[in-house]
């Protein structure tokens, strides 16, 4: 069983891009609807996976992803997954031994940009760069599922 620990949250400023040692970009479309768990196909430059998810609470879920071929994951993305798509750009930023992932999202949901980590555990401790903002791991909303439902443009 494969347990993800993640903390989400908004940034205050773009001093982060400075920072990002790689980027990927992603398109990601979901099979299943619910925030009980999502099945999800999601293309990262050239290669593709993948990836069953629960939703136990805002920042535990259990999480299991595989590679797929990439000619399977666009066909899928093109021809069964439910629209919108969720496109975006992440950028890998390191900061006091933790690997954040900072998703900038183009698409329905331009101009949100929303910066993750994981943890070891839930009681970690972790500082919490400049550019980080407030704490969203609790709201539904700036979940990819929630937002190919609801995007962030109609907010």
């Amino acid at each position: 069983m494969a347990t993800e620990i993640e903390r989400k949250f908004l940034t205050r400023h773009n001093g982060w891009r400075s920072l990002a040692t790689r980027s990927i970009r992603m398109r990601q479309g979901y099979l299943s609807e619910g925030y009980e768990r999502s099945i999800r196909v999601r293309t990262e430059n050239d290669r593709a996976f993948i990836n069953i998810k629960s939703s136990d609470d805002g920042i535990h879920r259990l999480e299991y992803e595989y590679e797929i071929p990439l000619q399977d994951a666009t066909e899928i993305l093109e021809r069964i997954a439910i629209r919108p798509l969720i496109e975006k750009r992440r950028y890998i930023v390191e900061h006091d031994g933790f690997e954040w992932e900072i998703d900038v999202f183009a698409g329905d949901n331009e101009g949100l940009v929303i910066a993750e980590v994981e943890l070891p555990s839930a009681d970690a401790n972790l500082p919490l760069p400049d550019w980080v903002g407030r704490e969203v791991s609790d709201d539904l909303r700036y979940y990819n599922v929630s937002l190919q439902k609801n995007p962030y443009s109609t907010w």
